[in-house]
């Protein structure tokens, strides 16, 4: 079986629009969600790049993920507000074996762990999973980041391990923890997460 690699898509939910970053739209309402308070320091504790000095930094940056195409780059949109309100990405691609990951995901805090991060995720996870038929999607993150791991578990992710001494970010020794979700477990994990965001996304009627 052949799979078809992930594209830069809009995906449109109840709560939020994910859409393909654009550095010139979205630098400044960017930077606003990332570096607004010093709360947001947590933010880059854990991210290989970041906080940045300004907006013509930041700005630059983000025109050169625009350019990735592993990882895919979106930028999440708050419908109600209009606002941009974070970063998530498709990364670690290997269509030949039908999988890939969710990283390089940050979201100011006043939206963290709330049903815009879980919608975010589902609408992601539905785009790999049931558009495209990907096998597995991964989740990983630095073990000291108890929040993404604590996100990851709430998602519906299995802890797979932890890989010792992987990476070195920002001079500092990263173990990194991984987590999973294959495609036996995502019927289930699906129809959690639609509950979980009703109603937002309510049942469909019955037959």
């Amino acid at each position: 079986m052949t799979w078809k690699s992930p594209e830069l898509h809009t995906h449109i939910g109840s709560l939020v629009s994910i859409e393909p970053l654009d550095a010139a739209r979205d630098a400044q309402e960017l930077y606003a969600a990332g570096h607004q308070s010093s709360k947001h320091l947590y933010t880059w504790q854990y991210l290989p790049y970041g906080p940045f000095n300004d907006v013509a930094a930041f700005h630059n940056w983000l025109q050169l993920q625009q350019l990735s195409t592993d990882p895919l780059f979106h930028t999440v949109r708050e419908k109600r507000s209009g606002r941009a309100v974070g970063i998530i990405s498709i990364m670690s691609i290997v269509a030949t074996h039908g999988r890939a990951e969710l990283g390089h995901i940050w979201y100011d805090v006043d939206v963290q762990r709330t049903a815009i991060t879980a919608e975010t995720a589902h609408l992601m996870l539905t785009y790999l999973f049931d558009t495209l038929r990907y096998r597995r999607v991964e989740w990983k993150c630095d073990n000291r980041n108890l929040r993404s791991k604590a996100a990851a578990i709430r998602l519906g992710f299995q802890y797979e391990g932890l890989f010792r001494q992987h990476l070195i970010v920002k001079n500092q020794n990263r173990d990194t923890a991984w987590f999973s979700i294959i495609d036996a477990d995502w019927p289930v994990i699906r129809e959690r997460q639609r509950a979980e965001l009703v109603p937002a996304h309510p049942a469909p009627p019955m037959r």
